[in-house]
């Protein structure tokens, strides 16, 4: 199934560029091009790379501050 119609790159070629490490649409735009023409497929991106990894999601969740430094992170959890 596509993702991206505007440059043609798939939900496989999403998940592979995810697999190989892209963790925000950023990375996935700079790897395929995806989400950077008209935009209407960033959230669909945003679904195939999940939430639940984030260290910013987790610490907001946690109610702690999410723009201070992650170093440490490991430690304070």
């Amino acid at each position: 199934m596509y993702v991206c119609s505007c440059f043609g790159v798939t939900e496989a070629q999403v998940q592979q560029h995810a697999d190989d490490g892209a963790s925000t649409p950023r990375q996935i735009a700079s790897a395929c091009k995806a989400g950077t023409d008209c935009g209407s497929c960033v959230r669909r991106i945003q679904a195939i790379l999940g939430r639940g990894t984030c260290p910013r999601r987790e610490l907001a969740d946690q109610g702690r501050p999410v723009l201070s430094s992650l170093d440490g992170l490991d430690e304070a959890a």
